[in-house]
């Protein structure tokens, strides 16, 4: 198939390079602070880069464990305190890679905190299901705590610039921005299908009780299709063959090992406010193309609002996960089909956006009920012209 000039210019733009993580002079702020780093987020999404580059900056006597190792797994596993001091030797930052793999890790750590105080524990996990349910008690006050996302667009803007940020924007929603796609985009469905074939279940089918796989994919090719409306579990059971607390289940896997987020509908005051309904999309709208294995132009696709709408929310959930702010997402609905596609309650503060890839398609008007219920503090209308302004 033909692709347009935009990605053909995604191809030729991107020579392999590194894009700097908005996470690392955060994480080397706190280096030698005497506490753990933990760093969480799906698979290959930059994680180990990050942290190698910043050990190797600091020029000094390092140790790696990977635990997807077998090897690794087991002496880590079973190892006491007198065998982790020869482990460590003249190591000044031990980095512990994957760690969610090795069962009671929580304790390990705990070890190398409070015994080796001299030296910088570095930690990733791409299941935070896993992760921080062992590492959570033993390292309480112990701990610092990232969670690091596919590249983000203040990110590219930074490594990049302004013009060749907007360039890429068709591209990055059909292939996504995971670091391998952006920075060989001549692979990008290879990589993508590598990534949807095998390390985005690799952490899900390990977990306790994941006994169908054939299950799971449905589910994840269902909630590809539904991406941008109102998700319900008994429909979904329905589709793949299953019931609806499998469904469920399943879901709160994905979530955990940072495939998918849910958004819960806004309800205060209104008695036509849907209540207890969901919507459900992907960290990253290439992983999501690849479940459904359509990397069709922009022009030729029918979900281009939905994955506008999807990109929106995920590019702004790391833009304000990476600015430190805590913040509550939500859609709204009413059974009269009046909606807004985003939310966000910050300390009372509720702004609205509204997401429109073609904005001379279609009246584009927050609901006046909206605004004389919950007084939002600001109403966006947000589209390519304007998104970078949200992002940056």
């Amino acid at each position: 198939m033909d692709y347009p000039d935009s990605i053909i210019k995604f191809v030729n733009i991107f020579i392999v390079m590194y894009i700097d993580r908005v996470l690392q002079p955060k994480i080397e702020k706190h280096f030698f602070c005497g506490k753990a780093i933990i760093v969480l987020g799906a698979r290959q999404v930059g994680k180990s880069t990050m942290l190698e580059r910043i050990t190797r900056q600091r020029d000094m006597t390092s140790l790696f464990l990977n635990c997807d190792d077998p090897d690794t797994r087991n002496m880590l596993t079973n190892i006491n305190s007198t065998n982790l001091t020869l482990l460590i030797g003249k190591s000044k930052i031990v980095f512990i890679d994957e760690a969610q793999r090795v069962e009671n890790i929580g304790i390990v750590l705990k070890m190398i905190v409070d015994r080796h105080k001299d030296i910088q524990l570095l930690v990733s996990g791409s299941s935070s299901l896993q992760l921080q349910s062992t590492i959570n008690e033993p390292l309480t006050g112990r701990k610092y705590e990232y969670i690091m996302y596919p590249i983000s667009t203040s990110e590219l803007y930074e490594s990049m610039g302004l013009m060749s940020t907007r360039q890429i924007l068709n591209s990055r929603l059909i292939f996504g921005s995971y670091p391998d796609i952006i920075t060989h985009s001549n692979q990008a469905r290879e990589l993508l299908k590598s990534l949807a074939d095998s390390y985005l279940y690799k952490d899900i089918l390990d977990l306790e009780n994941v006994r169908k796989p054939v299950v799971l994919k449905k589910i994840l090719i269902a909630l590809a299709l539904q991406l941008g409306s109102e998700v319900s579990y008994n429909e979904v059971a329905k589709t793949v063959g299953s019931d609806p607390k499998t469904v469920e289940k399943y879901i709160d896997l994905l979530e955990k090992c940072f495939v998918v987020f849910t958004l819960s509908g806004f309800s205060r005051n209104m008695r036509n406010e849907l209540k207890k309904t969901k919507k459900i999309y992907f960290y990253d709208t290439g992983i999501r193309n690849a479940i459904i294995q359509n990397y069709a132009p922009l022009e030729l696709r029918n979900d281009i609002g939905a994955l506008w709408e999807n990109f929106f929310i995920a590019e702004r959930m790391k833009y304000n996960s990476y600015s430190g702010r805590f913040v509550n997402y939500y859609f709204w609905r009413t059974t009269s089909q009046q909606e807004i596609d985003l939310i966000e309650e910050t300390d009372g503060r509720i702004s609205v956006f509204e997401m429109k890839w073609n904005p001379n398609k279609g009246n584009i008007k927050i609901p006046t009920s909206f605004i004389e219920t919950y007084h939002p503090s600001e109403t966006n209308i947000i589209t390519p012209d304007n998104y970078l302004n949200y992002l940056i």
